[in-house]
């Protein structure tokens, strides 16, 4: 099934302009103390065009991987007919960084102002409006993950699929690499269940890599998946295979 990003402005797609997953916040976790993973982000769209002329609202998570730049799902700028675009597809996209508790005023708020696409993958990088800063961004791997490997995930998503109501704090989860292929990680809940997974409203999300006195490195986010809470496998977008395209957006400022 595939990961909504709206009720999240999305419909995965795994390149430039095709229709793909829905996604979500995340089920079975645990809230993130405050003042952790302050790259974390929550990306929140009000006025989205839909069909019938009508606007409705959204939202989607990510992560700041430059002072001016936040990474997410590629599906969560889209028009209503699924069509990916490389710009705010909403009147008005705000990025809320480093704000564990939504309802507290820590943290930056930034409008979003423009966007990259990447060709490849269901990857997007939405531009600030200015930079950010004394937040540190989360370095963007270079090396795939490994089968066995656990990864980190924070969101603001859901932490069901039954009326999915985005989380008014960060929530954060495991999950164990069970296959990686050339665009895709394929993950399943470890802890602190082994159906702690994305929800809606977690699409564009960051998996990483922490290790003991070492930051924590970027391999992938959140991209589609089954109905939350489940145990079955997560397809999330790799990032180490399109890190160049990564560092080289980010330095036209």
């Amino acid at each position: 099934m595939l990961r909504k990003a709206s009720v999240i402005a999305a419909g995965a797609a795994l390149i430039l302009g095709a229709v793909a997953a829905p996604a979500h916040a995340i089920a079975n976790g645990e809230p993130v103390p405050d003042g952790k993973y302050r790259f974390s982000t929550k990306l929140t769209m009000t006025g989205i065009p839909t069909a019938d002329g009508g606007r409705r609202n959204s939202a989607c998570s990510g992560a700041l991987v430059a002072p001016q730049w936040v990474i997410t799902a590629g599906h969560c700028f889209r028009t209503f007919d699924g069509v990916r675009q490389e710009y705010p597809v909403a009147d008005l996209t705000t990025a809320t960084v480093g704000r564990t508790d939504l309802t507290g005023s820590g943290g930056v708020e930034v409008k979003v102002v423009a966007v990259r696409q990447s060709k490849t993958a269901d990857v997007s990088l939405a531009k600030l409006e200015r930079p950010v800063r004394g937040i540190k961004p989360i370095k963007v791997g270079t090396s795939p993950a490994d089968v066995g490997d656990i990864l980190r995930l924070t969101g603001y998503g859901s932490t069901t699929s039954v009326n999915p109501t985005p989380s008014t704090r960060l929530l954060t989860g495991k999950l164990q690499v069970v296959e990686v292929t050339d665009t895709v990680v394929g993950v399943k809940g470890y802890a602190p269940a082994a159906d702690t997974t994305p929800c809606p409203y977690d699409s564009g999300g960051p998996y990483f890599i922490e290790k003991k006195h070492r930051a924590p490195v970027l391999v992938a986010v959140v991209s589609n998946g089954p109905s939350c809470p489940h145990s079955a496998t997560e397809s999330a977008a790799r990032t180490d295979n399109i890190a160049s395209w990564i560092k080289d957006t980010v330095k036209t400022q």
